[in-house]
């Protein structure tokens, strides 16, 4: 995949931006992706190694399984921010998203230099403004983890500009992780595509459904819901409730749009499923290539980004550089 991809003209690294509803497995889920993509590099001449670049998008979490080269937290802090402003955990979270924001040019910019980098030695100026050598592979893929609870990357300016500032740049797809245990309960699955259907609409970007945890749950009964609304008429025939009424509604709307959208089963603990979810990212170039890019050309989004950061009217202040960790 990587080497292949390499050969073809030296792609851009494909952005994968991890989304999904609260407590669907998207850190673990990242974890896996970053072992899974060192595990392949392990079999590789040196000369063809490729490495993830992994940013953490998440100012409230503890702890992240994965050493991130990028990560929020060293740039803004969430609990400080609670504190000095008077906020809620949520107020906390997206004050900090969008102060981190005001700074995303940085982070690309970051981005774009490592991924211009070979596997060699590339020269660059530490804090002094001295020349240092920084050694590294070459980069395939750039995985971001975004924030546990959805609404804030979703439906705040600072997701839309931190995705269309990636996809300015590099091909970019969204991985929509989902909880396959609990969607076996009909109303939740129509719940996870609903959220799903309005991310795509929203971002127009390529997106994979990633159904997650099926080592502890297969996701076979999602795939039938999927592509004959009729099976999960029936499987929700029994439910009498108005959430049931308009369910059973809802999935002859959305027929069309996830009858089409590629889709995987994952686990994160067993890494059964990545080679195919790896085999789909590099499909949703083309997409990214023939859609988004062409519409992005024509739109100009560079400048909607712009005027996006200038209605959030958040000055930054108090927000350091993002710094890569070189690992």
């Amino acid at each position: 995949m990587p080497d292949e991809r390499r050969e073809e003209g030296k792609r851009k690294p494909v952005v994968v931006l991890t989304m999904g509803m609260a407590g669907s497995g998207k850190t673990t889920f990242v974890q896996r992706c970053i072992a899974h993509l060192h595990q392949k590099a392990n079999g590789m001449k040196e000369e063809d190694v490729c490495l993830p670049y992994v940013i953490n998008l998440d100012p409230a979490v503890t702890h992240v399984p994965y050493e991130a080269n990028i990560d929020i937290r060293d740039t803004v802090h969430y609990k400080e921010l609670m504190q000095e402003y008077g906020l809620g955990p949520n107020g906390g979270l997206l004050t900090a998203v969008n102060l981190f924001a005001t700074k995303f040019d940085q982070v690309v910019e970051l981005c774009e230099r490592r991924a211009a980098q070979e596997s060699g030695l590339e020269r660059t100026a530490d804090e002094d403004g001295e020349d240092e050598d920084e050694r590294g592979e070459a980069i395939n893929y750039i995985i971001g983890d975004t924030p546990g609870q959805i609404e804030v990357f979703t439906w705040s300016a600072s997701g839309q500009i931190f995705a269309e500032s990636f996809a300015s740049q590099f091909p970019t797809c969204i991985a929509f992780v989902v909880d396959t245990p609990k969607c076996t309960e009909p109303r939740t699955f129509m719940s996870n595509m609903l959220q799903a259907c309005s991310v795509l609409y929203k971002y127009k970007l390529p997106m994979i459904l990633v159904y997650n945890k099926c080592d502890i749950s297969r996701h076979e009964f999602a795939i039938e819901w999927m592509k004959d609304f009729e099976n999960y008429q029936q499987a929700i025939s029994t439910d009498t409730s108005y959430a049931a009424s308009l369910s059973r509604s809802l999935s002859l709307v959305l027929e069309d749009f996830y009858g089409n959208m590629p889709s995987v089963g994952v686990s994160s603990v067993t890494g059964s499923g990545m080679d195919e979810f790896f085999n789909l990212v590099d499909a949703s170039v083309e997409e990214y290539n023939e859609n988004y890019k062409k519409t992005l050309e024509s739109n100009k989004s560079a400048e909607k980004v712009g005027e996006l950061l200038g209605d959030m009217k958040v000055s930054g202040q108090g927000a350091k550089p993002p710094q890569p960790h070189h690992l």
